[in-house]
């Protein structure tokens, strides 16, 4: 059983950064892959970027591909999303999600977060 807990999203402009911050519960943390989602209002669930259960393997959404860099601490169990350069149309909730297997499908992943808000001005 996995239980996570996002932070660190904001009201931001353009260009901005921020960095969210997935905390993690359970001892079985690092055998999990990790990844962020996002929803915006309207709009399905997406993938954003996933991380292996070492962090040496890495792999994102074309859309934030150069502008955002996922990371993990297995130590803390915690993983992380800096944003960087960022855009009005990444404004979305951003979730947190854990799946034993590497996949980009929302389906695939068995435990969630219950979001973050990250929202870009022009």
């Amino acid at each position: 059983q996995v239980q996570l807990v996002e932070s660190g999203g904001g009201l931001v402009q353009a260009g901005d950064s921020l960095r969210l911050s997935c905390a993690a519960s359970g001892r079985t943390f690092r055998s999990y892959v990790m990844a962020w989602f996002r929803q915006a209002p309207g709009k399905e669930r997406e993938f954003v970027a996933a991380s292996s259960w070492s962090g040496g393997s890495t792999f994102y959404a074309e859309s934030v591909k150069g502008r955002f860099t996922i990371s993990r601490d297995n130590a803390q169990n915690t993983v992380f999303l800096q944003m960087n350069s960022l855009k009005p149309e990444d404004t979305a909730v951003y979730y947190c999600a854990a799946s034993p297997h590497s996949s980009r499908r929302p389906n695939d992943y068995n435990y969630w977060g219950q979001g973050t808000q990250v929202t870009v001005s022009s």
